[in-house]
């Protein structure tokens, strides 16, 4: 909030005020609660699959695999010890099953979105680009989960956003093939 709101607050007597000088495009990159018009529920943070396979640079590849294979999902992301997302292991990598570090089979930097990208336009934007899903991040960079075009475009049928063709899609499971 602005400081001239932060003192017209403070005097009506709140003591907790706080003015946040970052502002609302970073309240919401961090996947906070956002209202009015556009609220978290048309964000793509609120859709996110938060079980997403993650992993460690140093964990070997084949046992990534195993897990993988445990849980039916086909990707996997590398994180270091604060969450951040270094990397991605992807079909190919999982294919391959060499006995490898995570970190030697990963693909660099995945493009990321934020959990206030507009839900919309993440649909749009995975059609457009042929995508399965998209990791979600928090602007410092960790991993939120992952937005699945299936569940996506579930979620704007139900909000009542999106074209025809997305709402009289049938239902596809959750996990990425």
């Amino acid at each position: 909030m602005s400081p001239r709101a932060a003192s017209r607050l403070e005097s009506l007597g709140f003591e907790r005020v706080y003015d946040y000088v970052a502002g609302k495009a970073d309240w919401g990159s961090f996947g906070l609660r956002l209202e009015g018009a556009e609220p978290s529920e048309t964000r793509a943070g609120a859709h996110v699959r938060t079980d997403t396979p993650n992993c460690a640079p140093d964990d070997r590849l084949l046992k990534v695999c195993h897990r993988l294979d445990e849980t039916g999902w086909d990707t996997c992301f590398v994180l270091n010890e604060e969450g951040v997302v270094l990397g991605r292991i992807g079909r190919r990598a999982i294919r391959g099953r060499a006995e490898v570090r995570a970190e030697d089979a990963m693909t660099l930097g995945p493009s990321t979105i934020r959990p206030n990208a507009r839900l919309e336009a993440m649909v749009e934007r995975m059609r457009r680009q042929s995508l399965k899903s998209l990791p979600v991040t928090m602007s410092d960079g960790r991993l939120v989960g992952l937005l699945t075009l299936a569940d996506a475009e579930m979620a704007l049928a139900r909000l009542g956003g999106g074209n025809e063709e997305a709402s009289r899609r049938p239902p596809e499971a959750s996990k990425p093939s």
